[in-house]
Parts: C-alpha cells; structure tokens; sequence
C-alpha cells in the first residue's frame, strides 16, 4: 500500500454485541449489550451504522444493504476491561488475566502508600464509583482523605474532592500507586477520580485521568512508529497505552469532544493511524445502567459518522469496533464479557463471520497500511 493510506479505528467504548461462550465464567451469561439497548429503544435512528451491517450482528436481515463489511470479534484474552480490550486490539494478546482485588487491596499495601502520599485512604472495597463518593464523601473532605476503590476489573481507583485534594496533586498520587502497583499488584489501570459538591450531594467531574500499565509485549502502534506512520490518539487511547507507540495525544472530556476530533483530524494530511476511544458509552450509560442515554448517544454517534464517512479519502480504512461489554439491563455496574462488533469500510465487505480474536483488527490495520505485523489475521 501507498504511504498515504489512512486507517481510522473507532471505538465505542463498552459496546458489546453478545456473550462470548465463556460468559458464565464471568457471571454474564445472558447479557448483550446492543441488543438489549435497542429493545429498549426500537425506533433509535441509525442509518449510518446500519449502512456499515451493525443490525445484521443480530442475526436478522435488515432493510439497508450494507456498504461494508461486518462481523464480530472474540476476545482470547481472559478479561472484560479497557486495557486488556485494546490491548488485543492493537495485536497483544495476554496469556495471563490483570489481577483483580474483590475483597479490597492488601493492609499492608494501603499503608504504604497512605504514608509515601501523605493522606488518609478510606473505603478499599469494590464499589460503584458514584455511590461510594455519597456514601464517603463527608468524610473524605472532613479528613482530608483519598477514597479507594475497585471494581470487577483491573482498577486501583483514587477518589477526592477537588477543593481539597487539588488535580495536580491528585494525579501525582496516581503516579505514586502506578509506580507501587508491581508484581501481583499489577493493577491494568490506575485510575484518578475527582468530585465535587458536598454534603452528600456529589458529583464526579470530568477530569479523570487513567494511568495505565505499559503494554507487556509489541503492539502495532510500536510497529507503525517504528515504521515512521503517524499514531493519533483520541481520548484516553494514550492513557491506555501508557503513551508507548503514540506520535500524537488528543485528549477528551467525552463524546462530543472526542467526536469533533475525529471529524477535525480527518481533515488533515497524516499518514498511519487515527485511533479514537469514546468514552461515554461506557463511563456515563453503561457502568450507570442508562440503556436510553447510551441509545442516545448511539444517535449522535451515528451523525458523525455519516460526517466522518464523507470526509474519508479513497484508499482510507474505517473500523468501528468495542472494547468489551457493559450492558446497561444487567445486573451489577460492571463490565460484561462480550464479543465486539467489527465494521469495515474502505476493505473487505460482506459478513466478515466470528473473529476468534480483537488481533484480526490489527493484522488488518497493518495490512492496509503496509507494515509488518505478525500476530493476528488480517481480513482481505
């Protein structure tokens, strides 16, 4: 392929399309995520995702003739989280699972960290971010203190009220647990969660920022930079990556944001990749089982990608894929271990089939742009 080729990966992040046949393992048997948002809402317009073969993922003919190729991807990978979702992805498959802390993090460890960050830590338990800060929150801002969570996933979170902890500081504590999360303390993510508000009325803000784990072996963004392709990355797709095989970070405060920049970057002469997380699907509808506000959002995506579809160049690849699940109908808040949906436009069309790993995504990416990739099977 010529240099100038162009591939723009979208992920709708958190969109699963049915549980993969390990489901149970993960207590998610009977989930899916699309297709209970969408009984849901029956009349959610989606014309530009239809024209890709998103309604086909169902297992019913639709009306609109896709334009595309369609089909859906399985994760090999033992997990159902951010990291390990793009992680595979981008080529790397885990032989081994995150560590996961159900019952909370270590004594001993929480104690170090209280006293190499200079504060308190409360709650170290598995919780929902937004009811743990009602319920701790007084006494976070009484005491100073930094409240500590996870969740089913990989995460080490870090709570405080802004007005107190300031994000500077915040995020250098972030940096601190990074740094001390080794071994079998691994966490996938680190992740800062400010708030604000008081007196039992708070409010997450929207200046999370994610710390994550250097990636463990090759991706393809190492194998782009390295062959001197252009990596943009939207959102948090940098925090994800620890900023490993990045050329150039964009960062977001969700959706729309991330969606005007996607609609920017097409617009601009690069060559290699435009990589894009949205995050709202996850964050704001699925963890807040809001099956109407993802739909919604689901909408205003679609806009765009009409947009984005008319400011493609010829020779350009789209793909639009999840990371995971997160049912918003499910029980719990957590993530659901789901396949993901894999839209093609610009390479192969027709029923793409089962993938049987997030990796195809890759092989493809490094095919179409004529860079060597080894892992993975790229769709022709």
């Amino acid at each position: 392929m010529k240099k100038e080729n162009r591939a723009v990966v979208v992920v709708l992040d958190s969109l699963g399309v049915g549980e993969l046949p390990d489901a149970a393992q993960f207590g998610d048997a009977g989930c899916h995520t699309l297709l209970h948002i969408l009984a849901r809402m029956p009349d959610l317009a989606l014309p530009n995702l239809r024209s890709l073969g998103l309604l086909r993922l169902l297992g019913a003919q639709d009306a609109v003739l896709p334009r595309a190729g369609w089909g859906k991807m399985a994760e090999r990978s033992r997990g159902k989280d951010t990291t390990t979702g793009h992680w595979e992805l981008s080529g790397l498959v885990l032989d081994k699972p995150f560590p996961t802390f159900p019952h909370g993090f270590p004594a001993a460890f929480l104690e170090r960290f209280s006293q190499a960050v200079g504060r308190p830590c409360i709650g170290n338990c598995t919780a929902s971010g937004t009811e743990i800060i009602q319920r701790l929150g007084d006494e976070a801002v009484r005491r100073g203190a930094l409240i500590v969570y996870t969740s089913a996933d990989s995460v080490f979170q870090v709570a405080a009220h802004e007005e107190v902890v300031p994000l500077s500081e915040l995020y250098a504590i972030c940096q601190t647990a990074r740094g001390m999360l080794t071994g079998d303390l691994a966490v996938g993510r680190v992740i800062a969660r400010p708030f604000v508000g008081g007196q039992g009325k708070y409010v997450r803000t929207a200046n999370r920022r994610d710390f994550s784990l250097e990636p463990t072996g090759r991706t393809m963004l190492d194998a782009l930079q390295a062959a001197g392709r252009d990596v943009l990355a939207v959102g948090k797709i940098s925090d994800i990556f620890a900023g490993r095989g990045i050329t150039e970070s964009f960062p977001t405060h969700g959706n729309e944001e991330g969606e005007r920049a996607l609609l920017d970057l097409l617009e601009r002469d690069f060559s290699g990749l435009l990589f894009v997380n949205l995050v709202d699907f996850d964050m704001l509808y699925g963890h807040r089982r809001d099956a109407e506000g993802y739909g919604r959002a689901l909408e205003h995506f679609d806009r765009t990608l009409g947009e984005a579809l008319r400011r493609l160049r010829p020779g350009d690849l789209l793909a639009v894929t999840g990371d995971h699940g997160c049912d918003p109908t499910f029980r719990g808040t957590d993530h659901t271990r789901e396949y993901v949906p894999l839209l093609l436009h610009g390479g192969a069309t027709g029923d793409l089939g089962v993938r049987t790993s997030f990796s195809d995504l890759a092989a493809t990416v490094c095919r179409h742009l004529g860079v060597a990739w080894a892992s993975g099977e790229a769709i022709e």
